[in-house]
């Protein structure tokens, strides 16, 4: 397994949709080079926690941003969102004027762009009580339309006892999800 850890530039230096356009730019990156470091361009998986979560969410949901770049987000072998936004990010709603308690969905939200094709999703999110405003209910609601919509593989985790930095005991689930689906894709 390798990682490419990357970064997008923050709002207040840019505004939205410039942070999505860079990190549409990384996962382009990656599948055009990563045959270079060994790797395999069908088994790229994408995860990032809170905002990298809700960015890893957009860029395999919203097809234009990777259409962009000539690459189909259904190539995404996996999408494992950590503490995501499934409603349009609270930057996006503070860079326009709108209180953070007002959920909006339009489309820089995830939940916009439910499909039935999309690249396999876990969602995976702190415990409810303990999470970010609303963020577990976002990925509950994101799961439920997945599955309405007749997505085949999308999945729910609220780590029990844990708040919104969840990452350390969840890695195993992103271990497992990325087994799974290599042992899936390389029978």
């Amino acid at each position: 397994m390798a990682v490419a850890a990357v970064n997008y530039r923050l709002y207040p230096v840019v505004k939205a949709p410039v942070y999505l356009e860079d990190a549409a730019a990384a996962v382009a990156w990656v599948f055009q080079h990563i045959e270079e470091f060994g790797g395999d361009p069908d088994l790229l998986f994408i995860s990032g926690h809170s905002a990298g979560g809700y960015l890893t969410s957009m860029v395999g949901l919203d097809k234009r941003w990777l259409d962009r770049h000539e690459i189909d987000a259904n190539r995404i072998a996996g999408l494992i969102p950590f503490s995501g936004h499934a409603i349009t990010h609270f930057t996006v709603r503070e860079e326009r004027g709108i209180e953070g308690t007002r959920p909006v969905v339009d489309d820089l939200a995830p939940l916009y762009h439910v499909r039935k094709d999309a690249p396999p999703l876990l969602l995976i999110t702190g415990d409810r009580e303990m999470e970010m405003l609303g963020r577990y209910e976002e990925n509950a609601y994101l799961m439920r339309m997945m599955k309405v919509v007749g997505h085949p593989d999308t999945r729910l985790f609220e780590m029990d006892g844990y708040g919104h930095n969840m990452l350390e005991p969840a890695f195993p689930l992103l271990v497992n999800e990325v087994r799974r689906i290599t042992d899936l894709k390389t029978r």
